[in-house]
């Protein structure tokens, strides 16, 4: 059982916190917000998103939704602003999902092509996030709008950083399979399913290595079994040359 590498961790954590801010950057009515109406209270803020618009005033935590304005959402950027942020949001989803299909480094055959593909996936859909947030955001101002004193909102913010993590958890995704595989090559020799303990020659037992070593031991001692015995020899005669005295 392989652990999954830490650079593929860092993506699921990544991956998913960017989306719920793009989810929430999309439904948040809040992309800009306009004050000091002409012909209403200095009180009076609108809350205008890409699918509401809300009214509150600053003396009162009471937000009123559901205020039309067909000539705010007949804006060409509301539209694509609304298309690519769902888009963005089903992309990821099936980004995270062919991701976790793919990528199982804990497993011995892991699908690389097809993790790399979902790396891909959530990569692109931090791009269709980060479009219109930023088309929004440099235009928010040339907006049909009941005042000039425009702001921008949390949304742009939310938008732009959901965005950004996700297309970076999209590259780690993608860069995860490359990070599984040089890790099996160090630890195995290329092949995922061995590790440097199963590699077929690694315990190769050779026949001879038994008698090396006895050989080794055996001239390292200073005298052989045979000499030792030559000069020991209790029943054998010694040849004796040369005069004897008593």
């Amino acid at each position: 059982m392989r652990k999954s590498p830490g650079i593929l961790l860092l993506g699921l954590v990544l991956t998913p916190c960017g989306w719920i801010l793009d989810l929430t950057s999309t439904v948040a009515p809040n992309w800009r917000t306009v004050h000091n109406i002409s012909g209403q209270p200095p009180e009076l803020v609108l809350h205008q998103g890409i699918w509401d618009i809300c009214r509150s005033y600053t003396e009162s935590r009471d937000v009123l939704c559901n205020h039309e304005d067909k000539e705010y959402f007949d804006n060409q950027i509301i539209e694509i602003a609304r298309r690519m942020m769902l888009s963005s949001l089903i992309v990821t989803v099936i980004g995270l999902a062919v991701v976790t299909i793919g990528t199982h480094c804990w497993t011995d055959k892991p699908r690389w092509s097809v993790a790399a593909f979902g790396g891909l996936f959530i990569f692109i859909s931090g791009i269709l996030a980060i479009v219109p947030v930023a088309w929004y955001h440099h235009i928010h101002t040339y907006i049909n709008s009941p005042s000039s004193d425009i702001r921008v909102g949390y949304c742009i913010v939310l938008g732009y950083t959901g965005g950004i993590a996700t297309i970076l958890g999209g590259l780690v995704m993608f860069s995860a399979p490359c990070t599984c595989r040089c890790g099996f090559k160090r630890a195995g020799g290329g092949d995922p399913g061995l590790g440097a303990s199963h590699h077929p020659h690694h315990h190769q037992h050779h026949p001879h290595e038994g008698e090396g070593h006895a050989r080794s031991r055996a001239s390292s001692m200073p005298y052989s079994v045979d000499s030792l015995g030559d000069d020991i020899s209790f029943g054998r005669k010694i040849p004796f040359s040369g005069t004897r005295t008593l």
